[in-house]
């Protein structure tokens, strides 16, 4: 699929972030139960983590579970978590023999242990990738995240392993879900919704945000590439101004 009408020589996103949304939408406009579009969804992960791949994307982060999905009705969640568990079976070693390391953030007490089991297994089966990072987020939320972030420089505090002058911004970035990822540079939300729904509240600082009326199980290459271009023609200042000769000066 083309990138026509995209400048190939400005720099592309590095790490593309996703909220997947719409697949209960997509199933019905086709007058389809819900889990027809789940499976769908899960399907289309394989090819945009391909797709990825091949425009210079180092890591991909796809929202799967939120936290707040726990409120969903009871067959419902059943059904996502036995997706998840099939995926994980079925991907990891292609994963593997890709180079993709896979990662899982988010908490992992809710799931089964079977599940949490499976989780454990596939990161390890891909450890050593070095071609790309796959990371879902599953029963994540960011304000869990910047949480457990605090918690853990406020218990180093207490132990006397580092003063509390030590605690800035990259201290609370080092303890961070994705600290060891580049930044998020693009944001990208699916099915027509514009809000981030507690998603990387922390890292998506500065990300460019794109949002795009298509259902995710729709979500192909053409869909990509459109977010690409878009993220491709932004202005980056990252809080600076722009001057009339294009440079940014800092505010």
């Amino acid at each position: 699929m083309g990138n026509s009408g995209t400048d190939l020589n400005s720099p592309g996103p590095r790490h593309i972030a996703i909220i997947m949304d719409g697949n209960g939408r997509w199933a019905a406009r086709r007058g389809l139960s819900p889990s027809v579009g789940h499976r769908a969804g899960v399907e289309r992960i394989r090819d945009l983590l391909s797709a990825c791949r091949s425009r210079g994307v180092e890591a991909l982060t796809l929202f799967a579970f939120s936290s707040e999905n726990w409120q969903r009705p009871p067959k419902e969640v059943e059904l996502l978590m036995t997706l998840f568990h099939s995926y994980l079976r079925k991907e990891a070693k292609r994963m593997r023999d890709e180079g993709v390391r896979l990662r899982v953030i988010g908490r992992r007490d809710r799931f089964s242990s079977r599940l949490q089991r499976a989780i454990a297994e596939a990161e390890e089966i891909t450890c050593g990738g070095d071609q790309g990072d796959l990371v879902i987020a599953a029963d994540y939320g960011g304000r869990w995240d910047i949480t457990q972030a605090a918690r853990q420089l406020a218990e180093a505090v207490a132990k006397g392993e580092r003063s509390l002058d030590s605690i800035d911004e990259d201290a609370v970035d080092s303890q961070m879900q994705l600290a060891d990822l580049p930044p998020v540079d693009l944001l990208v939300r699916s099915s027509g919704e514009q809000r981030i729904s507690n998603f990387i509240l922390w890292q998506a600082a500065y990300s460019e945000l794109f949002f795009t009326d298509t259902l995710w199980p729709d979500f192909d290459e053409s869909a990509l590439d459109e977010a690409i271009e878009a993220f491709r023609q932004r202005d980056r200042r990252f809080g600076g101004r722009a001057e009339d000769d294009g440079t940014a000066v800092q505010a």
